[in-house]
């Protein structure tokens, strides 16, 4: 299987659709649309849509029924960022290696593109299908509780609760577990739901979605401190700076390296069950693992 080839298709026939889901910048008001487009289009991986695309290939499905869902997770995910980024929260002037949202349009704005995009993240994953093991509800309730106050949510109020205090791994996993993992698990989910997956293969790729979600995670943390700001596209350090919870900080570079291969490793266990099918998959797990940014 040639990854990068399968990478770049996937990505941009999401670039396709999510330029299809958004206004134009031209419809009025034009800033506000301009804002949204500016940070949705910023150069972003669409890890979380391909993940979702790749889930409804290895049920067997076509991954173009599972487009509006991973639309919705992309943008569910940018609206997380401008908002991650803003000066009362992380405040980061730069992210994927351009100005962030509220540096370009002013706080206010940054606000209001960010509340915009969750709305219409909704509006997108609406225009999925609904298959015979999953309806539209369903479908909805999975994206919204996995961006909510027991979610997304939830793990970005535990990540400001535990700046500059020494919080249990425990506490640290949660963190992690709702902050990123969550989200990513949901992309994976809503693909498997797309493609009518049988309860076992979801719960497959529920397990699957976790460990690769915290490792993803623990990566992050690492490269927070080894790669410079260029290489990452945002602000390098922050993390240290700002006195964050961390994998590096709790238990060292080194124990944070070994937990990252663990979890990676347990999650291309939960693919078994796929055989051969779970290779895109597998090898996107291998890929994030061994990201420079």
């Amino acid at each position: 299987m040639d990854f990068a080839r399968y990478w770049s298709t996937r990505q941009e026939r999401v670039e396709q659709a999510l330029n299809t889901v958004l206004p134009s910048a031209e419809t009025r008001p034009r800033t506000i649309h301009d804002a949204m487009r500016y940070s949705i289009f910023a150069g972003g991986k669409r890890l979380r849509p391909i993940l979702c695309l790749a889930a409804a290939e290895v049920i067997g499905g076509e991954y173009e029924n599972a487009l509006p869902l991973a639309c919705a997770v992309e943008i569910v995910h940018t609206y997380s960022l401008i908002h991650d980024d803003l000066p009362c929260m992380d405040n980061d002037d730069f992210r994927r290696g351009k100005p962030t949202s509220h540096k370009v349009y002013g706080e206010g704005m940054a606000v209001l593109a960010g509340d915009a995009l969750l709305t219409i993240a909704f509006e997108a994953a609406a225009g999925a299908r609904a298959t015979e093991r999953y309806n539209h509800a369903a479908m909805i309730l999975e994206l919204a509780r996995a961006s909510g106050s027991q979610g997304m949510v939830a793990g970005q109020v535990a990540d400001i609760e535990g700046e500059g205090k020494k919080i249990s791994v425990e506490d640290l996993q949660y963190i992690h577990l709702n902050k990123t993992a969550a989200l990513i698990t949901a992309s994976i989910r809503l693909g498997g739901m797309a493609a009518n997956a049988e309860p076992a293969q979801l719960d497959a790729l529920t397990t699957f979605g976790r460990s690769l979600g915290l490792a993803f995670q623990v990566i992050d943390d690492i490269l927070d401190i080894t790669q410079t700001t260029e290489q990452l596209g945002k602000s390098a350090g922050k993390d240290v700076a700002a006195q964050k919870a961390t994998y590096p900080a709790l238990l060292g570079l080194d124990r944070a390296r070994e937990i990252a291969d663990e979890l990676t490793t347990a999650s291309r266990s939960a693919l078994q069950p796929f055989g051969e099918k779970g290779k895109p998959l597998e090898m996107i797990a291998d890929y994030l693992l061994d990201r420079k940014n």
